[in-house]
């Protein structure tokens, strides 16, 4: 009798199990992301595609807002059931350490699940945890220096000059140029310190050591770029504005030359068509005295990551169309998404010329650029450091010591990571 209900309780947990498996693995994958003109859109793509190939599969995406992602996130693992979270969900590049180290219950581990060769290893970074990959990654936010060809030829300068130079020659050309033109050669929103954590990239530097622990005191790369970016704004190479808004607006009114930003920048710039023809594309500059240091870096981004408890295999067969020359070049004319798998850059649409760009093939430049940018480590706490390095910068420029502002930043990090 003992051994028929232990037979019984053994059958019931079996049946049970199973119906656990059917109901996760229900041939059905929910997408969160946002942006309807960008995420969304590409995604929509990528569903139609996969869709020809595999009709008894339901594909559902849901468009909800970054930080609503995350509040839903941290919802779900506080009351410990994760079962309404997607599917895929994206994830902002900088947010996903942080994600991941607090709520690993949340995110698969997808290390040898999927093929990451050709994505740029700057980019992969940005999802690997502890040696593990949480993500397969999107759009890129490779930065580019973008100029006003005509404002450079005012001053008898062309793209290539500004091509694989220092900034120290930066500085020297933009001294010039605004003495000729009247204009700095770029602008930037104050304390967001965009400018400043792509100069440390582009150095292989973070604000964070590989172990998480932050590095401000001791990072001679981070002390350079403030350094040099002072020096911008007191010699009126660079301006800076109070809101994004303005920031966009010195763009789109021409009173600067030019922007060193990530690649979705292109989209402000490619709005005002009137300007159509009269911008050139290259690579942003390095900094002097730094060993290793190169002429490409990053900024923004995202990545689409996994939730634990679903159809990981069948959400993970779906994401091959982010390995997919096809799907790239379907979205880039739409979406101006640049992808950061190396071979996007054989489709059509972005081997072509861009007639804003004087019919230059920027998108594949892009793409290759992509390729060169540092891998550096982000750390759980960026946007505490974020803040405290801006803090210090505005300080900095307004007449503090500069080891005491970078002094009093770490000390605020390492108070908030419980040190």
């Amino acid at each position: 009798m003992k051994k028929f209900v232990s037979l019984m309780l053994a059958l019931a947990l079996a049946l049970s199990l199973c119906g656990m498996a059917s109901a996760a693995e229900d041939g059905k994958i929910t997408i969160w992301t946002w942006d309807p003109t960008f995420n969304v859109a590409a995604m929509k793509v990528a569903k139609e595609m996969y869709e020809k190939d595999h009709p008894d599969v339901e594909i559902v995406i849901e468009e909800v807002l970054s930080e609503d992602i995350e509040t839903r996130v941290i919802t779900a693992a506080s009351a410990g059931d994760i079962s309404n979270l997607p599917d895929i969900m994206l994830c902002q590049d900088n947010s996903i350490q942080k994600f991941v180290a607090n709520y690993p219950e949340v995110y698969a581990d997808i290390t040898g699940k999927y093929d990451f060769t050709d994505f740029a290893e700057g980019k992969l970074a940005y999802s690997v945890v502890d040696g593990k990959n949480y993500g397969v990654p999107f759009d890129a936010g490779t930065v580019v220096a973008t100029y006003r060809t005509d404002y450079l030829e005012e001053a008898g300068y062309t793209i290539a000059d500004l091509t694989d130079i220092d900034w120290d020659r930066f500085i020297e050309i933009g001294k010039d140029v605004k003495a000729k033109t009247g204009r700095p050669m770029l602008s930037g929103q104050a304390g967001a310190i965009d400018t400043v954590l792509i100069m440390m990239q582009s150095c292989g530097s973070s604000m964070f050591n590989e172990d998480g622990s932050v590095n401000f005191v001791n990072n001679e790369s981070c002390r350079k770029v403030l350094e040099y970016y002072k020096t911008m704004v007191q010699e009126g190479v660079f301006i800076e504005v109070n809101t994004w808004d303005e920031y966009c607006g010195t763009l789109s009114n021409a009173s600067v030359v030019g922007t060193i930003n990530g690649c979705w920048i292109l989209g402000t710039i490619m709005s005002v068509e009137d300007q159509s023809g009269l911008w050139g594309l290259t690579n942003m500059p390095a900094m002097p005295g730094v060993e290793g240091a190169t002429n490409y870096s990053n900024n923004g981004g995202s990545s689409w990551v996994f939730t634990n408890g679903t159809d990981l295999d069948l959400a993970l067969d779906f994401m091959q169309m982010y390995r997919n020359v096809d799907f790239y070049n379907e979205i880039l004319p739409s979406t101006s998404a640049i992808g950061t798998w190396a071979p996007a850059k054989e489709g059509s649409n972005y081997t072509a010329g861009n007639a804003f760009y004087n019919d230059e093939p920027i998108f594949a430049t892009i793409v290759e650029y992509t390729a060169h940018v540092p891998a550096v480590t982000t750390g759980a706490y960026y946007y505490d450091a974020r803040e405290a390095l801006g803090t210090a910068l505005t300080n900095y420029i307004n007449g503090g010591d500069l080891d005491s502002e970078l002094q009093t930043a770490e000390d605020t990090i390492n108070f908030a990571m419980g040190f």
